[in-house]
């Protein structure tokens, strides 16, 4: 299989490696964000596949029994349970990615924007860009998400229309609808519905907060807005969970790598490769798997040094690409497209399909020891992609249109010149 080539020139400096092929490392004053160079086609890839990871991985759990409870579990059940298993390690890398492109997106608005005037080209500040840009990005998606989720649990009899139950305590309550839209889950409310992918959601809220008021209290040259910036960051990192505030490093760093580029050898970058993936598995086997708090922020921040140091070396454009890597890009660009609605779709059908095979077989649960229930099981995840794929074609993929018609509304326009009158012509 042919190999992607990516072209070796210096944007900065128009320069290219040295005969010693020692690794230069550049800063950028602007990142690439456009899917034409080789960093873009890995991060589609990585978001494709972590969100495919983690359905994947929450279906085995809800539709086998635990590794551990299985006296003599199969080798084919062994693997299943291995291969499913990188659930935390794709929220570690939607972490990165987000701060790769969110911030990475934000530091190039701000390089963009006037800086007599505050503003971009268009007359539009750069942080009522940025905040229409992340609101309309998460609510697109996760006001359907949330819906369905109420949907499903009517349809299973989990819900009683006929009693609405109004009080925080309850998870499908108007209160957790709301609060999960401003990312309190796990912080004043529970996942809506017992949607327990959600809880990541809250991180990303938070660090959409965090990360421009990190930047005005260190960019800003007023200092009243300084101060404020400091006093609001120093109130979330007292309110917010532990846990929220110490995984905003590693977002942080996913912003910070999104200006590094590192020109290097091929030989580099497989070694970069090969390092990501030893300590994936690695601390797959031998690490902290369950959630993300002080326990294993030390082992994901060794697991995320090397993939944004191996993502800095891919910067270039791509050059060109055999047929079956263009299929590759082909299917890592489809699955990024929808990867955002199948993590947060993935419960409520998981939820419904076992409501349909208690209903329907008297039983909710697959035989760890059949062969055939593994068909069934991948039949059932097929489902999952195809149940996110038709809510990405109804709801995500109008993001762009939304966000559009939101800056319409709410973004100043630019005044048009008053016309001369015809005793000036």
């Amino acid at each position: 299989m042919g190999q992607l080539q990516l072209a070796s020139q210096d944007f900065l400096s128009g320069g290219t490696m040295s005969a010693t092929h020692i690794p230069a490392i550049h800063w950028q004053r602007k990142c690439q964000l456009d899917s034409t160079t080789g960093c873009s086609l890995l991060i589609s890839l990585m978001r494709g596949l972590a969100a495919l990871q983690v359905a994947a991985a929450h279906l085995r759990a809800e539709m086998f029994p635990g590794l551990r409870d299985v006296a003599s579990p199969p080798v084919y059940y062994q693997l299943l349970a291995f291969g499913t298993g990188f659930a935390h390690q794709a929220v570690v890398v939607f972490f990165l990615i987000s701060g790769w492109l969110v911030g990475g997106s934000l530091l190039n608005k701000l390089e963009r924007a006037n800086t007599s005037t505050g503003t971009t080209a268009d007359g539009a500040s750069p942080w009522r860009a940025y905040a229409i840009d992340r609101l309309t990005r998460l609510w697109t998606v996760l006001i359907p998400a949330l819906c369905l989720m109420l949907l499903v649990g009517v349809l299973t009899n989990v819900v009683d229309p006929a009693r609405a139950d109004f009080s925080a305590a309850n998870e499908y309550s108007a209160a957790a609808f709301a609060g999960n839209l401003v990312g309190l889950q796990t912080v004043d409310v529970d996942n809506f519905g017992g949607n327990y992918a959600l809880w990541s959601l809250a991180n990303e809220t938070w660090y959409y907060i965090q990360f421009p008021l990190l930047l005005i209290m260190f960019t800003s040259r007023n200092r009243m807005r300084q101060g404020g910036a400091a006093a609001v960051l120093l109130l979330l990192g007292a309110s917010l969970p532990l846990s929220i505030t110490l995984y905003f490093a590693l977002w942080l760093l996913g912003a910070a790598f999104s200006r590094i580029r590192i020109d290097c050898r091929t030989d580099t970058r497989a070694t970069l490769a090969a390092i990501v993936v030893a300590s994936s598995i690695y601390f797959r086997v031998r690490g902290h798997n369950d959630d993300l708090n002080t326990v294993s922020f030390l082992q994901d921040l060794v697991y995320s040094l090397p993939l944004l140091v191996l993502l800095s070396t891919l910067h270039a454009p791509v050059a060109a690409m055999s047929s079956p890597m263009r299929i590759v890009a082909r299917i890592a660009h489809t699955l990024s497209e929808f990867s955002f609605t199948l993590y947060v779709t993935h419960i409520p059908v998981i939820k419904l399909l076992r409501y349909a095979g208690q209903t329907t077989f008297g039983r909710d649960r697959l035989a760890p020891d059949a062969p055939l229930e593994y068909a069934v099981y991948a039949g059932m995840l097929l489902t999952l992609v195809v149940a996110a794929w038709l809510s990405y074609r109804l709801f995500e993929s109008h993001t762009f249109r939304v966000r559009r018609a939101v800056k319409h509304v709410l973004q100043p326009h630019p005044r048009r010149a008053p016309m001369a009158s015809s005793s000036m012509k």
